[in-house]
């Protein structure tokens, strides 16, 4: 780790930012370890808070990142990056599948249901699982109408970290192969990524782990993970 760390370049304050979109059911206290370790480096940090659970993913994507990509501009940073957690990551492809983000930099996706979660093609008819999840929830199976599986490849510089530990073996025992208890190590990937990992960690907290942090940084600083 301490390798790693110095490896890991600060930046003129406020000169780029790295906007934080959480997952499905999580808040923006979710992600607020890696918004003040990313913000030790000299980053604009933006930790979007969106109601996950309220509407469908296009709806929270093109509200959510829109405002969070005026607040860049108010600041004048000179390139937006972005860090990712789980459904987080879907959102911002939908927004990407139709829109331009001119200073776009880096993306990092923690645990990205890239091509869905058969956690959602399990339970997702079951009334509880709706009340949790909402709208958006039921988007994220791993049939080709889900809303991951038709966005196709990506075209920007994405890396993608996926753990394969988990806490919840009733939720991994639904997912075929290594897995985190919600998503499969191979199903986090996506065509046209630039870089990927597997870290030994469990989808509800690698977001707070510290060496995935660093390692989101050194590929938004590099465009590669370290090994």
């Amino acid at each position: 780790m301490e390798d790693l760390k110095a490896k890991l370049i600060p930046i003129a304050k406020d000169s780029e930012a790295i906007i934080l979109l959480h997952g499905l059911s999580r808040t923006r206290r979710s992600m607020n370890k890696a918004g003040r370790s990313l913000a030790a480096y000299g980053y604009k940090i933006i930790n979007v808070d969106y109601p996950s659970r309220s509407a469908d993913i296009s709806a929270l994507s093109q509200q959510y990142i829109t405002e969070a990509l005026k607040q860049c501009d108010t600041e004048g940073v000179k390139k937006i990056h972005f860090l990712t957690h789980s459904m987080g990551g879907i959102l911002l492809r939908d927004y990407l599948a139709s829109q331009i983000i001119d200073k776009l930099g880096r993306v990092v996706m923690l645990a990205p249901p890239n091509q869905g979660s058969e956690v959602v093609d399990k339970l997702g008819s079951w009334k509880l699982f709706y009340y949790l999840n909402g709208p958006a929830g039921l988007q994220l199976g791993t049939d080709n109408n889900s809303v991951p599986n038709r966005l196709g490849p990506v075209n920007f510089q994405l890396g993608v970290i996926a753990g394969n530990k988990t806490i919840n073996p009733f939720l991994s025992g639904l997912i075929p192969g290594a897995n985190d208890g919600k998503v499969s190590v191979s199903r986090a990937q996506v065509v046209g990524m630039k870089d990927f990992i597997v870290m030994p960690y469990s989808h509800s907290f690698i977001m707070r782990r510290e060496a995935v942090i660093e390692q989101a940084l050194h590929f938004i600083q590099q465009g590669s993970f370290a090994r």
